[in-house]
């Protein structure tokens, strides 16, 4: 009998062990719930680079910066966080390069629990309330960051927001190690803002003046301009902050002003996304509708590809 209930034991204590090791609820949960592990984040940079070439249209630029910036960060030991600012007219591909990002980064892109988008004119509207923007701004950051080292957050029409506001995220994105127990090294801020378009287009415009091909402009070429233009623009949101100050914007990043031929490619591939056969007649017709300049030359498109869904549904 004694050794009976021994055995028993063993067997109990066997037992526990077991359900310890593989708690079957639990890991059922963590298979459909999003979590912080590599399941559900993780980056994926041929997916990146094939993205960046087959749906970002007339940005050389932009493609290969964001590229190399985001390839490099999460493949090393960052010793702050990646700060991208993006500038460029409205429809050159800003919030959908943030897209391609997120897509590569986490399994449900911009869907992820993990990616946090702010729009100035929405989560910041008035100017009087700056102190309690501040306060709920830097309780969310570090809130989300301690829940997931990898948060990107995504901060739109930066041209709208108050660079006070702007100065309050400024110790997330600096190089401390950590920050009240919490370390933001891991973590993304992309900043989206037209601030800055009118500097580009003057650049790109004085290259198709040269006779230069746009894939010849460099980087060079446009971010010394690019970042004294947003530095002293007061309507710029990042006129005279510290991120500028402080150089901890790691990269300002010029998206182009786009040509005839880039609002096809954009048109085309819209019908593909569709599920459509792409029809280079319609691509066209949709193209030759939007406004181009210099007047007499009709070369850079004004609005970009942001209105190519609405015009293409007149057409299918």
């Amino acid at each position: 009998m004694e050794t009976t209930f021994k055995t028993l034991l063993v067997y109990l204590f066997i037992a526990n062990l077991v359900v310890n090791a593989f708690d079957p609820f639990s890991t059922i949960y963590s298979y459909f719930h999003e979590s912080c592990d590599p399941k559900w984040v993780q980056f994926n940079a041929t997916g990146l680079q094939a993205d960046l070439k087959s749906q970002l249209f007339g940005q050389h630029l932009a493609s290969r910066i964001i590229l190399k910036a985001v390839t490099g960060f999460m493949n090393n030991n960052p010793q702050k966080p990646l700060v991208l600012s993006l500038h460029g007219w409205t429809g050159t591909g800003k919030n959908f390069a943030s897209k391609l990002i997120a897509n590569n980064i986490y399994k449900e892109g911009m869907d992820s629990s993990f990616v946090h988008l702010f729009v100035s004119g929405l989560h910041f509207p008035d100017n009087d309330k700056v102190e309690t923007y501040k306060s709920q701004l830097q309780h969310w950051i570090r809130g989300h960051v301690t829940n997931c080292a990898h948060s990107m957050f995504i901060f739109d029409e930066m041209d709208k927001m108050h660079p006070g506001l702007i100065d309050s995220i400024k110790p997330f994105l600096d190089y401390y190690d950590k920050l009240d127990g919490v370390s933001y090294r891991k973590a993304i801020f992309i900043f989206l803002s037209n601030a800055g378009g009118e500097s580009i287009t003057h650049t790109t415009l004085d290259f198709w003046k040269s006779g230069k091909d746009r894939e010849e402009l460099e980087l060079e070429d446009v971010e010394i301009p690019l970042s004294l233009s947003v530095f002293n623009n007061k309507n710029s949101g990042l006129w005279h902050t510290c991120l500028i100050d402080k150089n901890l914007v790691d990269f300002f990043v010029p998206f182009l002003p786009l040509e005839f031929r880039h609002v096809v490619q954009c048109a085309m591939a819209e019908m593909k996304a569709r599920g459509l056969s792409p029809d280079p007649d319609v691509a066209y017709k949709v193209a030759s509708e939007f406004i181009y300049f210099p007047k007499a030359d009709q070369v850079f498109s004004i609005k970009g590809c942001k209105t190519i869904k609405s015009k293409l549904d007149y057409y299918i």
